[in-house]
């Protein structure tokens, strides 16, 4: 199955299918502190903040999705022009595509929206499959990117039909990237989470931020097992239906054991108080993906209605919030 084919089941699939993690985010388990007194004008409230050195308006990142296909393509154009409007970043989906195949070329979002924040996006395990230092260059270059993403996904290409398996000795280099690239290179999973001791291990390597991308949101190891629809292969992937570490505890137990470590979260965030919530347990930013597909597929003016709501929950929420407190 070729990576373009594969991608548009990717898209059909999380649109039809329920593909949702067994396990909750974790944020059910947490409660904003209700604050009574705000002492501020909710009209001059401000939610911006900074990211990648540009400001933005508030820390709601689209998270990556797809692209490489015509439908991925429509849907990145309809993210990135509310992105544009809204003053929020964009992180594209696997550029492996385009680097295997030089001939493909990549639609020029940057022109869509000059200013917000780019974040380009390939497998890290592409390292142990002939992928070099250039070929991330290539990456960040073709979306004029303002940081990579390295994103890690073992379980998913374990269910993948011919899936890259090799994980061995990336550790090392990522970290030979990290001390010569250009950008900041940003490490995330693709929803299973990332524990305090591999955040650790990939920061003392040099990356920037980690998105712990956690579970609660899509499991692609579900969506993997859908695609070939071989009964074998969905037997062997239902057992992975709860795997994964929940985005809430993975954002409170990195920052509780390192609050140095620059934080995204993301994982099956679906709200603005989800988003304030995550900030208020360490994140500098929340990331969100699936709650946008299906508007993003529909045009971009749905895809800003939905963030627009979202950015209003946020600013709400973090408006009549002093902290936060577990209660489960």
């Amino acid at each position: 199955m070729s990576i373009a084919v594969r991608k548009n089941n990717h898209i059909d699939i999380c649109l039809r299918e329920d593909v949702q993690s067994r396990l909750l985010n974790g944020f059910e388990k947490y409660r904003l502190l209700h604050n009574a007194l705000p002492e501020a004008d909710f009209n001059t409230y401000s939610t911006e903040t900074e990211f990648l050195g540009k400001k933005i308006s508030a820390p709601i990142l689209i998270s990556s999705m797809t692209g490489g296909t015509e439908q991925g393509e429509q849907i990145n154009i309809n993210l990135v022009k509310a992105a544009s409007i809204l003053n929020l970043p964009f992180a594209i989906g696997s550029q492996r595509i385009y680097i295997s195949d030089p001939g493909l070329k990549i639609y020029p979002y940057r022109k869509l929206a000059p200013n917000i924040p780019f974040l380009a996006n390939v497998g890290a395990v592409q390292m142990n499959y002939g992928f070099e230092r250039d070929d991330f260059l290539r990456a960040v270059d073709m979306i004029e990117a303002d940081a990579l993403i390295l994103h890690l996904n073992p379980l998913q290409e374990l269910i993948q039909q011919k899936g890259d398996t090799n994980f061995s000795g990336l550790l090392k280099k990522i970290e030979s990237l990290c001390s010569n690239f250009p950008v900041p290179v940003i490490v995330k999973e693709v929803g299973f989470g990332i524990s305090y001791d591999t955040a650790k291990k990939l920061r003392e390597a040099g990356v920037a931020m980690i998105d712990v991308a956690g579970a609660g949101g899509t499991s692609w190891s579900r969506v993997e097992s859908l695609i070939y629809g071989e009964s074998d292969v969905r037997s062997i992937a239902e057992q992975f239906d709860d795997w994964g570490i929940p985005t809430a505890e993975c954002i409170r137990s990195i920052h509780e054991m390192d609050a140095s470590i620059p934080l995204i979260a993301s994982g099956g965030i679906t709200n603005g108080v989800e988003a304030a919530k995550a900030v208020h347990l360490g994140a500098s930013i929340a990331g969100m993906a699936a709650k946008l597909l299906p508007a993003a597929v529909e045009n971009s003016d749905a895809v800003y209605n939905v963030l627009k709501s979202v950015i209003l929950q946020f600013k709400i929420a973090m408006f009549i919030s002093s902290g936060i407190e577990k209660f489960v």
